[in-house]
């Protein structure tokens, strides 16, 4: 397999170039983060007869670790100083051959400047997988199907998990859920499909990657805080449009243009309208596939009803086009797709409804943590009374707020950011009552119970804002480790608000 070099924004990070996968035997590779990746990263390596030295600033990290691993597997644990001294080439013969990076570490981050100093090469633990797997180091090579966008990348690779299983695939669903890529090559029983949801930043990462299907569901503002430009994040998408199959959504104006692009020598369009030929849509409220080519109306294979589908709703109809399409692409079968997407039910903090009070729905959404994320909910019909803030990673949210402003009976703002999201309301909807919340994130910031506290009181303000008919919805339109663990932790802080209110 011929390496590729790619130059990482202004940091100059050789991503994807180094050594072959097969002769790691007696490297030392330095694995910079101890998180979700780290230990199926390390079992690679320890598999690959490389030394894996494991650097992260919190000891207990690597502790868990350790302690996840397999008792004949053992590690070196090392600081960032340390790791940086590895690095610099001031350890002497000890320096390392290879960075294998947590998906999360930026570019510009101070121990992989140190590495393009170095000339030491990074590859993320998707790029050390497909590297593997290409090379068949852990038996025929798998199937790769690579589900990536702004918003429903978890429900597809969900939906396309269940259609494969459906199909007597032995897939599974890996990479941002599930388990990470480099575990499912060693997973017993064998696993012959991955089904995986990358994100933007494993994708920038793992630039030799090449899945056999791949879709891009949709490009909205998001992560430019990492990627340092909406073009360097589109680009990092298209990455899953380079294999054998590319499928992107068509009613997505990015989205779109990336699938025009794209070298894969078969393309397929999804649209909530009537499909074209190559496209799958719906006809008459009916899923339906038209991708052998054909510009005649028997082309068309009807799949299932869209009022089937859970989650319900435009952005659902679409991730289950998403998923059908990447499905046929590998041999399922239409009564397969039906079947599956039938007993599919959506994950938790997904427009999830958590109760109704005194003719108030409450709709706990915590997985919107982007403005286009949050528009779906907000535009699905009614008045709301919206919470949002937290973390906006450089997005813009006016357009949204512009857009949605007319839906909006109050709103209440928590976070580091909610003071961007009252300066466009003041803008657009300066009638709407607006109650911002000091919370965590601030100078005052107080102790353990402080978000809970903080979502309680978003909640109760907004139960005071609404009237019968409405919904107080959690559609926050940012990412939530300001205040909360993750997306889950702030979904349930709401769920457990909501029961206060309702006198539980």
């Amino acid at each position: 397999m011929t390496d590729t070099t790619h130059t990482a924004g202004t940091a100059g990070t050789a991503v994807g170039a180094g050594p072959d996968v097969r002769e790691l035997t007696g490297s030392r590779v330095l694995v910079l983060g101890a998180g979700v990746s780290g230990p199926g990263a390390v079992r690679i390596l320890h598999a690959l007869g490389a030394e894996p030295i494991v650097a992260d600033s919190r000891p207990e990290a690597i502790s868990r670790l350790r302690e996840a691993l397999p008792d004949d597997i053992g590690c070196a644990g090392v600081d960032l100083d340390r790791a940086a001294e590895l690095l610099d080439g001031s350890d002497g013969p000890g320096r390392v051959d290879l960075v294998i990076t947590s998906p999360g570490w930026r570019p510009d981050s101070p121990l992989l400047l140190a590495a393009a100093d170095a000339g030491v090469p990074v590859w993320g633990d998707v790029e050390l997988a497909w590297r593997a797997d290409a090379a068949e180091l852990f038996g025929p090579r798998r199937t790769w199907l690579a589900v990536t966008g702004t918003n429903g990348k978890t429900t597809t690779t969900s939906m396309l998990e269940a259609i494969c299983l459906e199909s007597g695939m032995a897939a599974r669903a890996c990479g941002n859920i599930g388990l990470p890529v480099t575990d499912v090559l060693l997973a017993e029983p064998r696993v012959d499909v991955l089904a995986a949801e990358l994100s933007s930043f494993q994708l920038h990462w793992a630039p030799s990657c090449r899945p056999d299907v791949g879709v891009v569901l949709n490009v909205a503002e998001d992560h430019l805080d990492w990627h340092g430009s909406m073009q360097a994040y589109a680009d990092a998408k298209a990455r899953v449009l380079t294999g054998r199959v590319a499928v992107a959504g068509a009613d997505d104006e990015i989205a779109a243009r990336l699938l025009a692009a794209a070298p894969a020598p078969t393309a397929i369009g999804v649209r909530l309208g009537a499909p074209g030929p190559w496209e799958c849509g719906v006809v008459d409220g009916v899923l339906t596939a038209r991708i052998g080519g054909g510009d005649e109306d028997d082309d068309e294979v009807a799949l299932l009803p869209a009022g089937d589908v859970r989650p319900a709703g435009p952005a659902g109809v679409l991730d289950a086009l998403a998923a059908s399409a990447v499905a046929l692409s590998v041999g399922a079968r239409p009564e397969h797709v039906a079947a599956a997407l039938r007993g599919f039910t959506v994950g938790a903090h997904r427009a999830e409804p958590v109760d109704t009070i005194d003719g108030v729905a409450y709709v706990d959404d915590s997985k919107a943590t982007n403005p286009h994320a949050a528009r779906t909910s907000l535009l699905a019909g009614g008045t709301m009374v919206w919470i949002a803030g937290g973390l906006l990673k450089g997005a813009d949210v006016e357009p949204l707020v512009a857009e949605v402003s007319g839906v909006l009976r109050g709103v209440v703002l928590i976070g580091r950011d909610r003071g961007r999201i009252a300066e466009a309301l003041a803008r657009h909807a300066p009638a709407v009552p607006v109650v911002e919340l000091a919370s965590g994130d601030d100078d005052d910031a107080a102790g353990p119970d402080e978000p809970q506290q903080t979502m309680d009181r978003a909640v109760a303000e907004a139960a005071r804002m609404a009237t019968g008919g409405d919904t107080v919805l959690l559609a926050p339109a940012a990412a939530s480790m300001d205040m909360f663990t993750d997306y889950g932790h702030r979904g349930r802080s709401f769920v457990l608000a909501v029961g206060r209110v309702a006198g539980r």
